[in-house]
């Protein structure tokens, strides 16, 4: 048999105080002693009450859930940035008293869309979080149309048109060849995603400008284009490891770690010493970095701090109609040195 719900009116007469009284208290809206604070909270407790957040949704016209979707990764790929990205954003919405809900993703636009128009409609969240975010994105024009909450991990518009973090890539990238020129490189290859990724294009803006500083001229042989896997990594290795010795590089940088990681299995396969004779460094410091061999360097970001920030930000929108500033933050990653670079040997430089 079902167990029958406790009321508000019932947590009220044990306490023997209003039911207003109570509903206040538990909302953190009254204004009352400490000793009838107290015996309220007693009496939840002695009772087991617990609120109905359907009643409640009703009253306040908010469901206390928050939509987020994702593009998976192939089942051969692994995605722990992924996982502490949501980790900290389902911590600190429950720490608030809302829940995320996650919903399919689709990669027909009109498809995915159209469960952007059915959660809303239905008002089955409040507003959506957003970490797959493109050029011209349609989902950002959307809910910018219909004036619904939302926001993003990654920027899309300088001055920004809707609330967001994002790591700085290009910074990124740029401390990452400072670092393998510093070591006597000039000879740097880099692993990029497609041309279409908005992402991608941030990150290489920092190389790009890394190597001008030095007035390096980077071959185009040196750019290695693909989607961001191990297979990539490793067949764009092999390519750059064959290129004459002139041009041949010294010094690999990778849009992320697996990537990296297939760079450094085909430098081993060549017969040469990964973080020995050819440097390479990463994106993301997942945990294997650590534990390859030799480890990786790697550019971390503060993914847990970002998907708390995120959360809180938004819900506290959410409750007082203002985004609290920064409106957009750019946080900077940290390069994480490892043997993937260092002690290296390195041929003279002839270009």
């Amino acid at each position: 048999m079902t167990k029958k719900r406790v009321t508000l009116k019932e947590v009220a007469a044990r306490a023997s105080v209003s039911y207003q009284t109570v509903s206040k208290i538990l909302n953190h809206q009254a204004q009352v002693t400490d000793s009838t604070r107290q015996r309220v909270l007693e009496a939840v407790r002695e009772l087991g009450y617990t609120p109905s957040y359907t009643a409640r949704s009703l009253r306040s016209q908010r469901s206390k859930t928050i939509g987020y979707t994702w593009e998976p990764s192939s089942l051969d790929q692994f995605n722990p940035i992924l996982d502490e990205f949501l980790r900290s954003m389902f911590i600190t919405a429950e720490e608030r008293g809302y829940y995320l809900l996650c919903y399919p993703y689709y990669q027909d636009i009109e498809r995915q869309l159209e469960t952007y128009r059915q959660l809303i409609d239905t008002g089955r969240v409040d507003a959506f979080v957003l970490s797959i975010i493109n050029y011209n994105d349609p989902y950002v024009h959307y809910l910018l149309e219909q004036k619904f909450p939302f926001v993003g991990f990654g920027r899309l518009d300088d001055p920004p048109s809707f609330p967001n973090i994002d790591v700085d890539g290009g910074l990124g990238l740029h401390m990452a060849v400072e670092h393998l020129l510093s070591l006597g490189h000039h000879r740097i290859a880099a692993l990029v995603w497609p041309e279409d990724s908005r992402v991608g294009n941030s990150r290489m803006a920092g190389y790009y400008e890394a190597m001008n500083e030095i007035g390096v001229d980077v071959h185009p042989e040196w750019i290695k284009r693909g989607e961001g896997c191990y297979a990539t990594g490793f067949q764009a290795a092999n390519q750059l490891l064959d290129l004459p010795d002139d041009i041949r590089p010294t010094g690999i940088v990778a849009m992320n770690d697996l990537m990296a990681i297939g760079a450094i299995a085909a430098i081993r396969q060549k017969g040469l010493r990964p973080g020995k004779d050819v440097a390479v460094t990463g994106f993301d410091d997942t945990p294997s970095a650590r534990y390859l061999t030799p480890p990786l360097t790697s550019l971390r970001q503060p993914i847990s701090l970002i998907g708390r920030n995120l959360m809180e930000r938004l819900i506290t929108f959410l409750e007082t109609g203002k985004y609290p500033e920064p409106f957009a933050e750019l946080v900077a990653p940290e390069l994480v040195v490892r043997e993937s670079t260092t002690g290296l040997e390195v041929p003279p430089a002839t270009s």
